[in-house]
């Protein structure tokens, strides 16, 4: 940790991790239908590579975590650059769906040195005091990614190939990622010494605490990606239209940049057990709303960008969470073994909504049993801040 935050970190990762996020996450969106189209794979079974590659991050993430607590982020996410970039090469150039499969799967895993995990723990260790104005500047233009790789995807794809732009993604993400996490990321790592929080990483990974973050926290994250993925049909089953829907999805990326701008403030006034509370219980809330409010359309592009705020705050109060109950000094190691869970999530939440919806038979439903799930998260995460806080 220094003593002057080193501003070419914080410059640095707000391009690579927004590069990062932009070709290995958005561009897949954008690119699935017409990569169905092109091979005739399905696009459930594209869908499930990607989840596949998902998955993968969530693993990864658990030995990167250590190996950056042990000597810094510098080679993890120089790793991250050239994995990903060849996990892109690869999809450019799979001839099969096994090949593309496995390529996916490497995709993920060089994920797990290039988005906000790896990233946080380098701004958790260097900023110290300035971590929050730090991180929240890190999501605000991370926040971007598909604003920028959205259409620049569609673009490339119309004027080429779905396969000629995941190759010119390729290159962007190795010749973006690699010299500048090299060259940027050449600060000392000095460890932090524990002061108060004197645990082992062993002994906080087995603790009841710990585990009910990671239940807690997974659940919510499983309720958000399932209600993002589901609010578009949700949407047009209350009678709007698909292009207002999807604007109003777009405004909720605007509303999380809000939320993102009022987290600093709130982290000044609420402690941290009503910080937690307030921001995961805004989360169940925004999504169960949507369960019994069927309009008019005005109140629910409202609803969206108010969801969107609560996304933003949970984004930031996980993470700073591991370093606000067990210190900055390991927080490498126990984000990535927290990632995990919450990667699977992240993977798994689409098929979630998806199946809900299927099951219930409609997305009203669907959305009051997402909210359930994220309220049982909230009540888990604060029952274990308040564990460690006694």
């Amino acid at each position: 940790m220094t003593d002057r935050p080193p501003r070419r970190v914080l410059a640095t990762l707000c391009v690579t991790v927004t590069v990062s996020y932009g070709t290995l996450y958005y561009a897949f969106a954008v690119l699935a239908p017409t990569i169905s189209t092109d091979t005739g794979w399905s696009l459930t079974a594209i869908t499930a590579a990607f989840s596949a590659g998902s998955l993968a991050t969530g693993v990864a993430g658990i030995p990167a975590g250590r190996a950056i607590q042990a000597g810094g982020p510098r080679k993890v996410m120089v790793a991250g650059g050239c994995v990903g970039a060849a996990g892109l090469l690869l999809v450019a150039v799979a001839p099969t769906y096994p090949l593309f499969l496995v390529a996916m799967v490497v995709c993920g895993t060089g994920g797990a040195g290039l988005f906000y995990a790896p990233a946080f723990a380098a701004i958790t260790h260097w900023y110290g005091a300035r971590r929050v104005e730090a991180l929240t500047a890190l999501t605000l233009v991370a926040g971007f990614a598909s604003t920028i790789f959205a259409p620049t995807t569609t673009l490339l794809a119309e004027r080429t190939s779905w396969r000629t732009t995941y190759l010119m993604l390729a290159v962007l993400l190795l010749v973006v990622a690699v010299p500048l996490h090299h060259f940027a990321l050449r600060l000392a790592w000095q460890p932090v010494e524990a002061g108060h929080h004197a645990a082992t990483d062993r002994d906080v990974v087995t603790s009841a605490a710990f585990v009910l973050v990671a239940i807690g926290f997974t659940l919510a994250t499983l309720a958000m990606y399932a209600s993002i993925v589901a609010f578009v049909p949700l949407l047009i089953e209350r009678d709007l239209t698909p292009g207002l829907a999807a604007w109003a999805l777009g405004l909720g990326g605007a509303g999380q940049v809000v939320g993102r701008l009022a987290y600093p403030a709130l982290s000044r006034t609420l402690g941290l057990r009503a910080r937690v509370g307030l921001m995961t219980s805004a989360l169940a809330v925004t999504i169960a709303v949507f369960a019994v409010v069927p309009g008019p359309a005005s109140l629910l592009v409202l609803g969206a960008v108010v969801a969107g705020a609560a996304r933003g705050l949970f984004t930031l109060v996980g993470a700073l969470l591991v370093t606000d109950l067990w210190g900055p000094e390991r927080y490498a190691t126990l984000n990535g073994v927290l990632g995990a869970p919450v990667a699977v999530a992240t993977a798994v939440g689409p098929f979630v909504g998806a199946g809900l919806a299927e099951v219930a038979g409609g997305y009203p439903v669907t959305f009051a049993v997402l909210g359930g799930i994220a309220a049982v998260g909230a009540v888990l995460s604060v029952a274990a801040v308040g564990m460690v806080e006694r």
